[in-house]
This record gives C-alpha cells, structure tokens and sequence, in this order.
C-alpha cells in the first residue's frame, strides 16, 4: 500500500487511539503518545500540516513492528 502524502500528524495522532494510543505529553510541533497494548510504546509525531513520506514511513515500520504486523495491514487499519 502506498503511503498517503497529505496524511497530517493531527490525523495520524486521532487514528491511533484505534490502537490504543494515547497522548501524554506535547513539547512545542511534537507530540508523544503512549500504549500499553502489546508492552509500554511511546512514539513521537511532529504535528505538521502534511507529513514526509519519509517521517511517516518510519513511524509505520516502528508501529508495525511493535503490534506484530505487517506494515500493509497496518496502514489498512490506520487509513480506513
């Protein structure tokens, strides 16, 4: 699955309270947000306007990876 390029970090932040994401801390443009399904995961997001495709790439290899997924059905549970 392609990677969307006008996909916001304020977006990406709602989406993942479907896995359980919450935020706990915002520090100037980022925000961290924390889980607690599947052990402890912190991830950090810039909250701009649209993300990198680079930046988002790599939040979605880390998101995967910690939830034991591969990152098409990741980004299938994150975009529907």
């Amino acid at each position: 699955m392609r990677l969307p390029r006008d996909l916001s970090g304020e977006v990406l932040a709602t989406r993942l309270t479907r896995l359980g994401y919450r935020v706990t801390r915002q520090t100037g443009s980022h925000v961290r947000l924390t889980t607690d399904q599947d052990g402890d995961h912190h991830i950090t997001i810039p909250r701009h306007s649209a993300l990198r495709v680079g930046t988002l790439s790599g939040i979605a290899s880390d998101l995967a990876q910690h939830h034991h997924l591969d990152r098409d059905a990741l980004l299938t549970l994150l975009l529907s």
